[in-house]
């Protein structure tokens, strides 16, 4: 299946490819949510009952819709489901929408790994979002906690736009939310020059 929106089911860089997500993937992603809490909105354990729910409700019938809330796709590697991602909260109107991305939790505590990982589906996404879809701006909100998130974001053209004192509750302390931002001429002149 394919997004209405979209030209393709699945978009690729090297041995890496974004494809419409992929039931059969929601277990590891559920696996990897749980794992990762702390770099992650979600308060609270998800169960394959919550994953099931989320993907006949929200995810398929986005599927079909010319402007979802959001995109969404399996992250693949050499043909193995590594992550997952996509553009979220969008808002057509605006022509923006929030960057959400999140890789098997052995990923991400390799730095290398991680690095290759995030660069390529970042390749992906903002061809996919500037290029095909046009939008405007893309956005990000992430943990102060994640320097090497931040790292690749910014060497990907993001620029921070804002920091979020004390905004979170993780790991037993408030975290500070740094909020990026990525506009589509910016994108566009770096692809020139």
């Amino acid at each position: 299946m394919k997004y209405n929106c979209l030209s393709s089911s699945s978009y690729h860089v090297g041995n890496y490819s974004i494809t419409t997500i992929r039931k059969k993937d929601l277990k590891l992603i559920k696996k990897w949510r749980n794992e990762q809490m702390d770099v992650l909105r979600q308060k609270s354990i998800l169960t394959d009952a919550d994953q099931e729910k989320y993907f006949g409700k929200v995810i398929q019938p986005s599927i079909k819709e010319k402007k979802p809330n959001s995109i969404i796709f399996s992250f693949i590697k050499k043909g193995r489901c590594i992550g997952y991602g996509g553009l979220t909260n969008i808002d057509w109107d605006s022509r923006k929408a929030e960057l959400s991305f999140l890789v098997d939790t052995i990923h991400s505590q390799n730095t290398k790994v991680y690095r290759d990982d995030f660069s390529a589906f970042l390749q992906m996404i903002l061809n996919l979002a500037f290029v095909e879809l046009s939008f405007n701006r893309i956005f990000t909100e992430t943990y102060d906690v994640r320097p090497t998130h931040v790292d690749i974001l910014e060497k990907y053209g993001f620029r921070l736009e804002g920091r979020l004192k004390q905004h979170i509750f993780k790991r037993g302390v408030l975290l500070d939310s740094l909020v990026h931002g990525l506009l589509r001429r910016n994108y566009i002149k770096s692809k020139v020059t």
